[in-house]
């Protein structure tokens, strides 16, 4: 039996956070090449740190001639993707810092195993969902991206100038009966460009927004907040910290409520299951708990490199099931496609929607007219009541 009464925490970084400005960088990479051609090859990564930025990693086109012309505009993306971001610091600023370029052509021998139907890697994915939040979402995740997306766009608006790109959120919601029910505890560490600022000042700038964002009754007398507890937070992003593609994976899926599969997603095109497989599970698992078929509900999917079939789909309900885990697996069978062709038609990710997937989460958003954010639909419910 899952407990029910418990305090669980998770965090969020914001776009300016030194790997998700990797992680952005990568994955415009990515939507430009898609942009080029729905069958582009892409597994970029990047690393940031004071005044540079290294790029590396497998692209492919299938005109080389375009391939190499791109190959030239890569610096040029990268230094949009920071001017957007907001970095005009004297040690890291988007028209000065250096830009290191050593992408290469894609491994034939991967080109080949992909072009014939077959995953372009092995792995093991998870996808997961649960009625805690309206976006079926674990809440302290949602919540921790909700609060520094709506500090970002203060920030952007001018509303907040002395606040800068840099920042980190997390929330310790305490669960009652197995529902979040009160923050006890929350952390927001935010860049500001100003050396006066004491942490009281940037608590009284932060603090209005977090009350805006998150459920009313949720703050009470006895939350504890910590608002830039080690005082001042000037130098932010890669010049106070080096930034690295992939490796903010649990901020990226669901806060640490669910496993993971160890595989990150920026930079890399939808033949890369560790993306797209990902993606799949996470459609798959929402549908099941808006179908009421659960409360909760993990989906493991797994692949082998050049093979195109999953070689398991796993389900696990934590108890809450209106019906048993098997008939779940043996449903998701009936109503998707799993094969990576079959993931990418379905939920049409042949197309440039990554970078905005990039900071902020890749799941619990609102699915876009352009088919951003395509596996956050719910049009699986009716095929899955069939099903069972």
């Amino acid at each position: 039996m899952s407990r029910k009464n418990y305090v669980f925490t998770s965090e969020s970084v914001s776009e300016g956070h030194p790997d998700k400005l990797c992680d952005q960088i990568s994955d415009a990479i990515l939507d430009t090449l898609l942009a080029e051609e729905s069958q582009a090859r892409v597994a970029a990564e990047a690393f940031a740190t004071s005044g540079m930025v290294v790029i590396g990693g497998e692209i492919g086109l299938s005109d080389k001639g375009r391939l190499a012309s791109h190959m030239g505009r890569i610096g040029e993306l990268a230094r949009s993707v920071i001017r957007d971001i907001g970095y005009e610091q004297e040690k890291f600023h988007w028209n000065t810092c250096h830009v290191l370029n050593f992408l290469h052509e894609q491994s034939a021998h991967i080109w080949g195993g992909v072009e014939t139907g077959g995953a372009g890697d092995q792995g093991i994915m998870f996808g997961y969902a649960v009625n805690e939040t309206p976006e079926l979402m674990p809440a302290p995740i949602q919540y921790a991206h909700a609060i520094l997306r709506r500090l970002a766009e203060a920030r952007k608006s001018g509303e907040q100038p002395t606040l800068g790109p840099d920042a980190k959120s997390q929330l310790s919601v305490r669960y009652e009966d197995g529902k979040p029910v009160e923050v006890t505890q929350i952390v927001v560490s935010h860049q500001h460009k100003d050396e006066a600022q004491t942490s009281d000042d940037i608590r009284a700038i932060v603090e209005p927004y977090v009350r805006e964002v998150l459920p009313k009754e949720w703050l009470t007398g006895k939350t504890v907040w910590h608002v830039n507890p080690t005082g001042k937070f000037v130098i932010g992003g890669p010049d106070g910290d080096a930034g690295l593609t992939g490796r903010k994976i649990i901020v990226d899926t669901y806060g640490g409520s669910a496993p993971h599969g160890g595989g990150a997603f920026s930079g890399k095109d939808p033949t890369k299951v560790d993306r797209s497989a990902a993606y799949a599970a996470r459609y798959l698992a929402k549908n099941v708990v808006a179908a009421g078929l659960a409360e909760r509900c993990v989906i493991q999917l797994s692949y082998a490199i050049g093979v195109a079939e999953p070689l398991s789909i796993y389900a696990d309900t934590y108890g809450t099931g209106a019906v048993t885990e098997a008939e779940i697996e043996a449903a998701l069978r009936k109503v998707m496609d799993l094969t990576p062709n079959g993931i990418r038609t379905h939920l049409a990710l042949n197309r440039p929607i990554y970078r905005r997937t990039a900071a902020y989460g890749h799941f619990g958003r609102e699915p876009e007219a352009d088919g951003g954010f395509s596996w956050e639909r719910t049009d699986l419910v009716e095929a899955l009541k069939a099903a069972v």
